[in-house]
């Protein structure tokens, strides 16, 4: 597998859709998540959603969606959405009101070595919603870092016996009740910060060269059988490449993690343009005589049922399928040049690449709501 393939890109290994989002029902279902997020006496809450679409699916904005609220429980394996080699999660961390997020996008490169790259990365999702899920000790919770985390996920995919080898980029979050955010991102998924109509933060990808990103992975036997034969070690990244930020939260900031199917296709610019739209529309920002401010809709939005018609619509959901279905709409639109289009302008000027980067696509949001006392 060669790093550039620009004719269907996929991911090096170590070693048609309406952008116009009709939010009218949204099925209920299950979230790879721990337990509810509620605590009484914790100053920040957040309300979290995530939208997905695998590669060659067609989008449904009414079922590609899941809700993180009070009615959902774990996700078990061999009950996973339809997200292709994309993953994400999200878990409550015991009663201290604190939750863990993030995402990960498998390494395409294995299929070719016979090994499913959704395993690798689901499963690492699966292992650290697990290990939020059995944490209990408030001691623990405070001393858990992201870049932990992970490695966390990685030392049980690595134990795993239903997983032959494998690799995934990965951007987990942790984000506490005080308002504290920190972040630990390996590879090209990533996320931005947004706070009051701009864009507050946002990750930078690592990568080894275009379209090489940092990974954490697993040698599969065939990839082990080869070293032997010609010598020499794959390359393998780790937790501690990963970069770590921290960052402090406002009452209504919005979080986007988000795969490379996203980032490949819309600008941070373009997903600020997304958030605002409806932030803005439906009154959770409003716009005052001093620029914007938080409106008093936020918290009535946020929660179940917040947008009417049906329980789960939600203005985190709401967001998550915008993105979600605007990422998908440029991934295949063949005269529009998404930000991997112009990478590729920019690096290898004679290449004549069109258009969006089609992959499958997976964003989480999570809307900082600080609590009336």
């Amino acid at each position: 597998m060669v790093s550039l393939c620009l004719h269907g890109p996929s991911r090096t290994l170590l070693g048609a859709c309406s952008t116009k989002v009709t939010f009218s029902t949204v099925a209920q279902r299950s979230f790879q998540s721990s337990q509810a997020l509620s605590s009484s006496d914790a100053a920040f809450s957040y309300r979290i959603a995530a939208s997905f679409s695998a590669k060659g699916r067609r989008f449904k904005p009414d079922t590609n969606v899941l809700n993180f609220n009070s009615l959902t429980q774990k996700i078990l394996k061999g009950n996973r959405p339809d997200s292709g080699q994309d993953a994400f999660f999200v878990s409550k961390l015991g009663e201290t009101g604190s939750v863990a997020l993030g995402v990960a996008d498998g390494v395409g490169g294995y299929s070719d070595m016979g090994i499913d790259p959704a395993q690798f990365s689901h499963g690492l999702c699966e292992h650290m919603a697990e290990a939020c899920h059995v944490m209990t000790e408030d001691h623990q919770i405070e001393q858990l870092r992201a870049r932990n985390l992970m490695q966390i996920g990685l030392q049980k995919v690595m134990q795993d016996r239903l997983i032959y080898g494998g690799g995934s980029t990965a951007c987990v979050g942790i984000a506490r009740s005080n308002g504290g955010l920190q972040v630990a991102n390996l590879g090209d998924s990533g996320f931005i910060q947004i706070r009051l109509n701009a864009v507050h933060h946002r990750s930078n990808p690592q990568t080894h060269g275009f379209n090489f990103p940092y990974q954490l992975s697993m040698a599969s036997p065939q990839l082990l059988a080869q070293q032997r034969l010609f010598g020499g070690k794959p390359m393998s990244d780790t937790p501690m490449d990963a970069d770590v930020t921290d960052h402090d939260l406002r009452h209504g900031d919005v979080l986007v993690f988000a795969s490379d199917g996203v980032w490949d296709n819309l600008s941070s610019s373009e997903a600020l343009r997304l958030v605002s739209r409806y932030m803005t529309s439906l009154g959770a920002w409003e716009s005052g005589d001093k620029g914007i401010a938080i409106g008093d809709q936020l918290h009535g939005l946020t929660q179940r049922g917040g947008l009417g018609k049906h329980p789960e619509n939600t203005l985190q959901a709401l967001i998550a399928v915008a993105i979600a279905s605007e990422a998908k709409a440029a991934s295949m639109n063949t005269k529009v040049d998404g930000p991997f289009a112009k990478e590729i302008h920019k690096r290898f000027p004679r290449e004549n690449y069109r258009g969006g980067k089609v992959d499958d696509i997976c964003v989480v949001t999570a809307i900082a709501v600080q609590e009336r006392i």
